[in-house]
This record gives C-alpha cells, sequence and structure tokens, in this order.
C-alpha cells in the first residue's frame, strides 16, 4: 500500500523529487520490514537510497515522519464488510477478518503499540497539529483508525445495535473484542480462528444483554 497522497500532489511535483522521495520510502521500507523500527535510521536509510540527508530532511521533517510513512506502506486493507446477518453475524466476521489481518501481518500489531507508546510522539495527539505539521503521521493514524474503530463504528453505532446493547461504555467494548487478538500476537500464543472469534463475540453480547 502507498503513502496517501492525492494525485494532485503528485502530479505538481518535481519528477526528480519524487523519485528520491521513491527510493527514501522503498530504503525505509525494507529497513522497517526486515529489521523492524530500531533499523530504520537515517544514516541507513540515506545510504541505502542513495540519496543525501539534506534531501531526506527537503521530504519528512524527522525520522519519526519517515517511519511513519513506511509503516503506511506495508499496512495491508482489512477486507469489507459484507452487511449480511443480525448483530452477531456482523460482529463474528468483522473479528475473523481482523484475527486474519493481525496475523498474516504482525507489522500491523507494531504499529498500533509504537503509536500508542512511542516516546518520540509526545504531542502529536493534537488533531490540529497532525493537520499542520505531520502529514505523515496523520494519514498513519487515519489508515489504522479506518481500519479498526470505523469498522467497529459501522457495526455497534447502527440504530439496531445500539437499542439491541444500551448504554456502555465503547472504548471498553472495543477493548473487550480486539484486546484478546492482539494479546495473542504479541504473547506469540496459537492464532485465534473463527471458533474463538465467536466465543469472543458470544461473550460480549451475552454480558451487554444481561
Amino acid at each position: 500500500m502507498t503513502t496517501v497522497r492525492s494525485d494532485r500532489q503528485a502530479a505538481d511535483e518535481d519528477p526528480r523529487k519524487l523519485r528520491s522521495r521513491t527510493r527514501l520510502l522503498d530504503a525505509a521500507t525494507t529497513l522497517l520490514a526486515e529489521g523492524g523500527v530500531d533499523a530504520v535510521t537515517i544514516d541507513a536509510v540515506t545510504k541505502l537510497a542513495n540519496v543525501a540527508r539534506a534531501t531526506l530532511y527537503r521530504h519528512f521533517d524527522s525520522g519519526t515522519e519517515l517511519v511513519a510513512a513506511a509503516f503506511a506502506r506495508l499496512l495491508p486493507s482489512v477486507p469489507a464488510l459484507s452487511g449480511e446477518g443480525d448483530l452477531r453475524a456482523q460482529l463474528l466476521e468483522l473479528l475473523t477478518n481482523q484475527a486474519k489481518a493481525i496475523e498474516s501481518a504482525p507489522v500491523q500489531v507494531t504499529a498500533m503499540c509504537w503509536l500508542g507508546l512511542g516516546p518520540d510522539l509526545t504531542g502529536y495527539s493534537s488533531a490540529a497539529a497532525l493537520t499542520e505539521r505531520q502529514p505523515e503521521m496523520r494519514s498513519l493514524r487515519q489508515m489504522i483508525i479506518e481500519q479498526y474503530r470505523d469498522a467497529f463504528d459501522r457495526v455497534l453505532r447502527t440504530p439496531e445495535a445500539i437499542e439491541e446493547l444500551g448504554e456502555y461504555d465503547y472504548d471498553v467494548a472495543l477493548a473487550q473484542l480486539v484486546g484478546p487478538l492482539v494479546l495473542t500476537k504479541l504473547a506469540t500464543l496459537t492464532p485465534l480462528g473463527e471458533s474463538a472469534c465467536a466465543q469472543i463475540v458470544d461473550d460480549f453480547l451475552a454480558a451487554r444483554r444481561a
């Protein structure tokens, strides 16, 4: 997946700048995939891309922003929901898709943990700051939100779901549903299949209906 950039933005840029940016992102993505975040240093990226440090800083404000752009490239898309069936069926489909995505692409879990815990992200929680100063960070956060939270919003925020489940702490609900998937990957446990996802969904629904 490529970094989120509009066609107009790409067309307006100097082809030489686009080539140098592409080389930098190719290098950063390769280093990230092979060695994790620690491998994506300014020196390593510029050496692998054969691009000067000054050129890198014309494209990215910091190494953090470069890593964010590389993460965005590696994030695969989660299959869209069919929208069929009752609330249980939709939640089961959603959770099963999420489990497969996390298992097949461990970098997703790494990205979520990095965004939530990375010390270099202090001060980036402001939406205005993200919009004005960190476009790569904004793009990565938007992609993760769209793949995770928005998908659950489309299932749990419908009038039918609200009527069935009543009032509850939405953030806690997401943690109850997605938490086991992430923990399984981080703890290198046996991946959760559809039957385990069904148990998670059934436990969640039973608790809410009680």
